[in-house]
């Protein structure tokens, strides 16, 4: 199937038992057995439901991968990538991180004897420098949040073959839709499900796809064991987003290029990040890595001034300021204020996100609304 097939019919079947189009939302935590452990292929809720599991099969088909896996957050789907990790290993992750996955590497697992190593992944050779034999794990994000930096997926890949080290990649920001990371290579494909796969705002949901059926069903195992799992009516929520994603993200990625222009001929904007942008310094490996370049915009004023960022931030009303990303309504956000303010001050102003940065999540409203709102806020 191509992909505007497979985000309605990937992994989906008619429900066998009334023929329903749609799949049911299973509200149930346990299933009837004809004989002590025989049953029609599902126990208990937390192993399997059937309505997560419709999601999951979706999850698999859109990300080519074989096996997916559904979590109550996205954070929730990176605890049970870590945990595949023993005492001792080593992660070496790109250094521009969503501030609640740096928070988890360094305030959670660092305690339990992991060693994680951030690094600028604009060069590719600056990671095989800190590559050793402990290296188990090379975690990605490309777009990265919120500096809309690229990682070479299939580079990254090439330098990890052949040293047992599984290459992760947050594929939020980009989607399936945009990039599919297994198919250059990797080995676990991460995604907040409450952005874009989600869409609406109404749920909160991470996935996990493994590349192959032994790496999906150790985390599986994980997941049942440390019971991270996403209930059915958020599962459902989940698949019924996925079913627009492509019509969705096609018209966010048109909003995203017409508002990051907007913002580049602006005069009181100093720098648009959007890797649509010819000024974007991996211009050329967005075209070669992704289908299109997506709805984030991320810009700084030519004052400096936090106080200017904070007030077009306060001024706008078709965007709403908060956190989160993906829905179908524009979002604006802050990051050194909000979704970045567990990254340290000074680790923050090393990487550049800075206090005058803003991030734009563009949804699917009209355009000209949209820049005209924009105005406004910077009147």
């Amino acid at each position: 199937m191509n992909f505007n097939t497979k985000v309605i019919h990937g992994g989906q079947h008619h429900e066998s038992a009334t023929g329903s189009v749609n799949v049911p939302v299973f509200l149930t935590s346990t299933f009837a057995q004809k004989s002590p452990g025989v049953h029609s292929g599902y126990e208990y809720s937390r192993a399997a439901n059937p309505t997560r599991q419709a999601l999951e099969d979706s999850l698999a088909s859109i990300e080519n991968g074989a096996r997916g896996l559904a979590f109550g957050s996205g954070l929730a789907a990176i605890d049970c990538v870590l945990k595949l990790l023993n005492p001792g290993d080593e992660v070496v992750a790109v250094d521009d991180l969503y501030g609640g996955t740096y928070r988890m590497f360094t305030r959670l697992f660092e305690k339990y004897q992991l060693k994680f190593t951030f690094v600028n992944f604009d060069d590719a050779s600056k990671i095989a420098d800190v590559i050793t034999d402990k290296t188990k794990l090379i975690w990605i994000e490309t777009p990265t949040n919120p500096l809309m930096k690229l990682v070479d997926i299939k580079a990254v890949v090439e330098i990890a073959k052949g040293k047992n080290i599984l290459v992760a990649v947050d594929n939020t920001f980009a989607t399936p839709y945009l990039q599919r990371p297994i198919d250059l290579g990797a080995d676990i494909v991460m995604h907040s499900a409450t952005k874009y796969l989600g869409g609406h705002s109404d749920v909160i949901a991470g996935a996990l796809v493994a590349k192959d059926a032994e790496l999906g069903d150790q985390l599986h195992f994980i997941q049942f064991a440390s019971g991270g799992i996403l209930g059915p009516h958020d599962s459902y929520l989940v698949l019924r987003g996925i079913k627009t994603l492509a019509l969705r993200v096609q018209r966010h990625s048109e909003n995203g290029m017409a508002v990051a222009k907007y913002l580049e001929s602006h005069p009181a904007v100093d720098k648009v990040i959007y890797p649509g942008l010819e000024s974007h310094p991996q211009y050329e490996l967005a075209k070669a890595q992704m289908k299109d370049f997506g709805g984030m915009v991320s810009f700084t004023f030519k004052s400096g001034k936090k106080e200017d960022a904070v007030k077009f931030l306060e001024k706008v009303r078709v965007f709403t300021l908060a956190e989160s990303l993906g829905g179908v309504e524009s979002l604006a956000n802050h990051p050194a204020l909000m979704t970045h303010a567990s990254i340290p001050a000074e680790k923050r102003a090393e990487l550049g996100i800075t206090d005058d940065l803003v991030r734009l999540s563009v949804g699917i409203e009209d355009a000209e609304d949209l820049i005209a709102d924009l105005e406004k806020a910077f009147s």
